[in-house]
């Protein structure tokens, strides 16, 4: 286990442009985040256990914790170990007597467990190190600001389409619309 860290949710963000969901997980004691792409229903599974909602009926990852349960097995853990063409892979960990299994699992589908077991979620330091971002160093440096230039000449195309409203503008009377306000002294 020395080759993992462990991780909580920090959040899950929705991207308006797609029907996609990132799980954000952040490495305990650093400013180090991993984000995960998962898929709207994996998202909603997550987010209802972590807002601890009750179903009227489970859920599949509810399932799949009472199928653990009624075999007597106990989930100790999930792991997200590599990533491959930006493609995690993960695993639940469960004990099922005396010994410790390993179940291949989209890392998405073992946080949603994670999340209902109560249990840790770890990373492998190779993931992190890979995939991993901290907010500070991956923004860029500071330098001066950009130069202001001057905005380039508008074409007489584009200026003979503008003269209409430079027309309309002209032609406003300021004076009377100061006329049509009431008088903020007055009461």
């Amino acid at each position: 286990m020395s080759d993992m860290v462990e991780v909580v949710i920090d959040s899950i963000r929705v991207h308006l442009m797609a029907p996609q969901r990132v799980v954000v997980l952040k490495q305990i004691n650093t400013e180090q985040y991993l984000t995960i792409w998962v898929g709207p229903y994996e998202a909603e599974a997550i987010t209802v256990a972590l807002q601890e909602v009750e179903m009227v009926r489970p859920l599949t990852h509810d399932l799949i914790k009472n199928i653990f349960g009624a075999f007597s097995a106990r989930v100790n853990r999930v792991e997200i170990v590599s990533v491959q063409d930006n493609i995690f892979y993960g695993n639940i960990v469960a004990e099922a007597d005396g010994r410790e299994i390993h179940i291949d699992s989209r890392p998405s589908d073992a946080i949603a467990i994670a999340v209902r077991a109560h249990v840790p979620i770890f990373v492998h330091k190779k993931v992190m190190e890979e995939a991993g971002m901290t907010p500070d160093q991956d923004l860029p440096e500071a330098s001066a600001p950009p130069k202001k230039e001057p905005p380039t000449p508008l074409s007489d195309e584009a200026s003979d389409r503008l003269s209409v409203f430079k027309d309309f503008i002209d032609k406003l009377d300021m004076d009377d619309a100061d006329k049509d306000k009431p008088d903020s002294n007055s009461t």
